[in-house]
């Protein structure tokens, strides 16, 4: 693999680790280029950290990965015109569609994965479905060239199958011996199905806040993208 250029774009209210964690690992792949980029270059805040010295979405001519993150921001990010049609242009001519977490929404909402099987954070996997995106609950889920990875954390697995894709699976798996990465997490809480039932309440609960705003965005990017088709 020689020069080939990932971009990354990101928005206000990204969770970083849907973008650092995929960054660090794809970043060691041999001859990747990744770029982390916003609208108009301008800096994102994130849970407390700010990203500065990005590119400008719009300058970036083409890639052959973008990889969308997701975020609380993705509801605004759904409905952005600018932002929608910077990433779909570059989306239109990438070898690979990519997403992690509710980056997915952010990649239907382009009308490029339709009738494409994807992954989604768990509690939002649903909102994929008035895109004409197929649900799978997979941790990370392949279709063609649409790869993409569940929620926050499935990041990770999602960047050593990308990893292995580009590069091949010995030089993912020196990346991941590098960075040793052996998960052994403390709980068995990661999941829905696994979860004990009071967390899964209190995580609902907490999501309670943004469920119909989501909605209703999602449901308006796939009305706009109707119309625009």
């Amino acid at each position: 693999m020689t020069d080939l250029h990932i971009v990354i774009p990101i928005y206000p209210l990204v969770t970083h680790l849907d973008f650092t964690g995929p960054h660090q690992v794809l970043s060691r792949a041999p001859g990747a280029k990744v770029i982390v980029a916003s609208k108009g270059g301008q800096d994102i805040a994130s849970d407390g950290l700010v990203f500065t010295g990005l590119a400008d979405l719009a300058k970036i001519d083409r890639c052959d990965v973008i990889c969308i993150p997701g975020g609380f921001g993705t509801t605004d990010a759904m409905l952005d015109e600018d932002f929608m049609r910077e990433v779909r242009r570059l989306a239109s001519q990438a070898t690979y569609l990519t997403s992690v977490c509710t980056g997915s929404l952010v990649l239907a909402a382009t009308g490029l994965i339709r009738g494409k099987r994807a992954a989604c954070h768990w509690q939002w996997r649903a909102l994929l479905e008035p895109f004409g995106v197929i649900v799978d609950e997979g941790r990370v889920v392949r279709d063609g060239n649409v790869i993409t990875g569940g929620g926050v954390t499935a990041g990770l697995d999602f960047a050593f199958t990308l990893a292995a894709e580009l590069a091949g699976p010995e030089a993912a798996q020196a990346i991941q011996l590098g960075l040793e990465y052996s998960p052994a997490p403390p709980f068995d809480a990661g999941r829905p199905e696994t979860a004990p039932p009071e967390i899964l309440a209190r995580v609902r609960q907490r999501f309670d806040g943004v469920v119909a705003e989501r909605r209703g965005a999602a449901e308006e990017a796939a009305r706009r993208l109707a119309a625009w088709a």
